[in-house]
């Protein structure tokens, strides 16, 4: 406890250094101190969170870790009916409890996803998307220790979000503690694939806080918003070998000589 506290202060000094040059995002008038956070964050996920999953995912099968996701994607589906009441989307509410059911049952509490096949597609709503909602605004972007990415307004929401979980009432805490941490290694073994793309950019900061406050708002306007942060999710299940193929070539684009290109692919015959 005591060496969390230090990080803490440590946090707290250094959000007050100054932030890279630039112009500010509006959206992010903390930036130095959510810098440091991030940093923070950084640190514990490069020492304990990344190692731990890449193990995780070395040693346990695919159709293995594809149930332990399926069962924690098929809890969070409580949440999301309640957040649909709240929201007066009583249509989906009963679209994702049947959803639940059919999973809980014929999918045997979630590990398998017999929903998905059925053509029940999955909805993900929470409480600072209900917020959004409501019209409470999102306030300022914050990068919270150890918990990530948010703003004022999803931090707000993080308590009843954690009490509307089922885990939330397991009456056994170490047995709670456990899959908690399960489900924490399994996100961040899903998450593996998005690393390279990260560490890519310029900014992994910025790239990180401008993709995820887009994913938000599309996510609280269900889509009206451009969902720009599209590019995060593609790189998930990109194979290696499809990046290296060259793509069609683009007749719109001069030819690397600087060339101009004929527009006709025949010599046009000689004028009489």
């Amino acid at each position: 406890m005591k060496n969390v506290v230090l990080a803490l202060c440590a946090l707290l000094i250094a959000g007050c250094a100054t932030v890279p040059s630039g112009k500010p995002d509006p959206r992010d008038p903390w930036e130095g101190f959510n810098r440091a956070s991030y940093k923070f964050n950084d640190a514990l996920d490069r020492a304990v969170a990344k190692p731990v999953a890449k193990g995780y995912k070395k040693v346990t099968p695919k159709f293995v870790r594809t149930g332990i996701s399926n069962f924690f994607a098929n809890l969070d589906t409580v949440p999301t009916i309640i957040n649909d009441v709240l929201q007066g989307k009583i249509k989906q509410a009963g679209h994702d409890s049947g959803r639940f059911l059919l999973n809980s049952t014929v999918g045997l509490g979630g590990l398998f996803d017999p929903a998905s096949a059925a053509g029940m597609e999955r909805n993900d709503e929470d409480f600072g998307q209900t917020l959004g909602k409501w019209g409470v605004k999102s306030g300022p972007y914050l990068m919270l220790p150890v918990l990530g990415p948010s703003t004022v307004r999803d931090a707000m929401a993080k308590p009843v979000d954690s009490y509307s979980s089922p885990l939330t009432y397991l009456q056994d805490d170490s047995t709670r503690y456990i899959i908690r941490g399960i489900e924490v290694i399994d996100l961040r073994a899903d998450l593996l694939s998005l690393d390279a793309q990260i560490e890519g950019s310029y900014d992994k900061y910025a790239f990180i806080r401008n993709a995820w406050l887009q994913r938000r708002e599309y996510l609280v306007t269900d889509g009206q918003a451009g969902d720009v942060s599209s590019e995060l999710e593609e790189g998930m299940d990109v194979d290696p070998a499809d990046e290296a193929k060259p793509g069609p070539a683009d007749p719109a684009q001069p030819p690397p000589d600087g060339s101009t290109p004929d527009p006709k692919s025949e010599t046009p015959p000689p004028a009489n």
